[in-house]
């Protein structure tokens, strides 16, 4: 009976607990609905990749856009004579005598002779300012080079200035040519020089002009907003400041309360007026823009406002100041070979969208590089002077050597010191030192200073190699001890990640063949570790190249010319090389820091593809 009992009893708790068994629902419904929430899932994942890889490719490809100009720089010809009185008038061909002969005053005349027309101290030191300062290191070099060229009128192809070389980039305005149509004259009328021509060529550029004009009002209506509400404002400030004052003087204030009581009104008065008087003369402007195009026909004077519009006939050059449908007022820039009649089709009239204000090469120079680029002395190189010179302030003569230098060296230093010491510290730490909390407490550390940000690492050097070992500021070798105190968690985590990594068998099977725990490591364990050691050493590195706050904090931020020639010597680095140009107003900079910026990641690319090769070439699976 008992055991009919317990027989029963163990039925029913078996038929319990079959039916509190759930079994899974594998009806196709829910199959089908499984497969579209995985197929949901891989469709979210692609388009996450596809979305990164789109953000990047237009962050890449903005920034090659940017730094092609870099790798090109405009050349001018020009035709140096070369009189031996002037370089070596004892003709020895001493290279110290040739050396110090004035090459620029050479370079000046040169440029005066190209151009006799320009006359003036002004027009003439804006004619120097075409060619860049290094012209006359690079005519000294030519002579030193070949002293048989003294005596001639040598052709030399020097620098064009920065502002010439953005210029004919397009890079400081858009240019535009309008065709024509009719027959051109020139005609001098009381010493005023005008074109007509046979056909309304002028008539669409007058158009222009009016539309110009009226976006010109606009952008002036928005200032004139602005200016109201800076008005009301004024107005307040002055309310409250007459109240103020009118409160001291009931209540018998002191005489110094008073008087700056006094001060603030008249600071009121004055901000008021003042914005009164600006918004009186901006509305004056617009409704003079307003008037000009609104008005049908007649002629309309060219402003500094509007862009620039020359005609290009006979070989000349001449500035429009005045355009009406069928003529022009000019003013001769290059002035034509002949008066002759140009025929249809053989003078255009070009223009530079820039506003002359606006832009950092007037017409008058512009016109001179016209000129230039007429006679085919001008072109386009590549900048190999931008890999082989250092930093300047000209950014024409900059060049990444000096930092590029600078980075090798301050590697070279973060390897030496981070490298052995990371590895051996992984070797202790993994294989032989004992399991305590003082242990614990360092891989906690250890772990803790892998995140700490990297300008820390920089005031620890500043406070400790520069404030108190008085080592040298700017230096590879104190911005290789700070990279190297940052490097080293990374080296120390990865090294003992590789060291694990190899398997235990190794080890036992070395000791059970008698070897020492020492010769385990160094004979066995050490060697199959080392591609994931480089491996992490290669990526710490990578880390390191692109660091900038900590090498800020110990004055790797000078501007440095020389290239650095040993780890002692003042120096500056690609990643505040590129902060440095990025800080700098000049337009050429621009270009400057995005060509080092592709720089500094290809050096990135290549390390981090050298770890990968390594890790792949050396690696085992066990």
């Amino acid at each position: 009976m008992t055991d009919a009992a317990l027989t029963n009893g163990s039925r029913g708790q078996a038929a319990g607990t079959s039916a509190a068994l759930r079994r899974p629902d594998l009806s196709e419904a829910r199959l089908k609905k499984r497969y579209r929430s995985e197929r949901r899932f891989q469709v979210f994942g692609a388009l996450a990749i596809c979305i990164a890889a789109a953000v990047l490719l237009i962050l890449v490809g903005r920034i090659v856009t940017e730094a092609l100009p870099a790798f090109s720089q405009n050349y001018i010809e020009l035709q140096v004579e070369l009189p031996r009185e002037e370089i070596d008038p004892e003709g020895t061909n001493d290279p110290a005598v040739l050396a110090r002969a004035s090459y620029g005053s050479l370079i000046n005349d040169a440029l005066y002779e190209r151009f006799p027309n320009v006359e003036g101290r002004r027009d003439r030191r804006a004619l120097r300012q075409l060619v860049s300062s290094e012209a006359s290191e690079t005519l000294r070099d030519a002579v030193l080079a070949d002293p048989s060229i003294i005596g001639t009128t040598y052709s030399v192809w020097v620098k064009s200035s920065a502002d010439v070389d953005v210029y004919r980039k397009g890079l400081m305005s858009d240019f535009t040519t309008h065709s024509t149509n009719g027959i051109a004259s020139i005609i001098e009328v009381d010493g005023t020089t005008r074109v007509l021509s046979t056909s309304n060529d002028f008539a669409e550029i007058l158009e222009s002009i009016k539309q110009e004009l009226s976006n010109l009002a606009a952008n002036l209506q928005r200032t004139v907003t602005r200016l109201d509400r800076g008005v009301e404002a004024a107005r307040d400030q002055l309310a409250a400041a007459s109240k103020t004052l009118a409160d001291g003087q009931a209540s018998g204030a002191a005489e110094d309360v008073i008087s700056r009581l006094q001060n603030s009104v008249a600071q009121a008065e004055a901000s008021l007026a003042s914005l009164h008087e600006r918004r009186s003369r901006i509305k004056t402007q617009i409704d003079d823009y307003e008037a000009r195009s609104a008005r049908v026909g007649g002629a309309e004077p060219l402003t500094e406002q509007l862009p620039s519009y020359f005609v290009e006939m006979n070989g000349g050059l001449l500035k429009i100041v005045d355009i009406g449908n069928t003529e022009a007022t000019v003013v001769p820039l290059i002035p034509p070979r002949s008066d002759a009649d140009a025929q249809a089709g053989t003078w255009d009239i070009f223009e530079i969208n820039t506003p002359e204000t606006q832009r950092r090469l007037p017409d008058r120079e512009a016109a001179w590089v016209w000129s230039l680029e007429q006679s085919d002395q001008v072109e386009s190189r590549f900048n190999i002077s931008f890999f082989t010179d250092g930093n300047s302030r000209e950014p024409e003569q900059a060049g990444i050597w000096g930092a590029v230098v600078g980075s090798f060296l301050t590697l070279v230093i973060t390897l030496a010191l981070s490298f052995p010491i990371g590895v051996l510290a992984a070797v202790y730490l993994e294989e032989f030192a004992p399991k305590n909390r003082w242990t614990d407490l360092i891989e906690v550390n250890i772990n803790n200073l892998a995140a700490v940000p990297s300008i820390v690492f920089g005031l620890l050097g500043l406070a400790v190699f520069l404030n108190f070992f008085e080592l040298p500021r700017s230096a590879p070798m104190v911005g290789g001890m700070v990279l190297a105190l940052m490097t080293l968690p990374t080296i120390i985590i990865a090294s003992r990640a590789a060291l694990k990594a190899v398997p235990p068998s190794i080890r036992e099977a070395a000791l059970g063949m008698g070897a020492s725990k020492l010769q385990v490591m160094t004979h066995h364990v050490l060697p199959l570790a080392m591609p994931g050691i480089l491996t992490g050493t290669i990526i710490g590195m990578a880390q390191a190249l692109g660091e900038t706050a900590p090498l800020l904090m110990i004055g790797m931020v000078a501007f440095v010319v020389d290239i650095p020639g040993g780890f002692t010597d003042p120096a500056s680095v690609l990643p505040v090389q590129i902060f440095m140009w990025a800080d700098l107003p000049e337009r050429a900079f621009v270009a400057k820091t995005s060509a080092a910026i592709l720089v500094l990641l290809g050096f990135l690319v290549m390390m981090n593809a050298l770890a990968v090769l390594l890790r792949k070439r050396f690696e085992r699976r066990w």
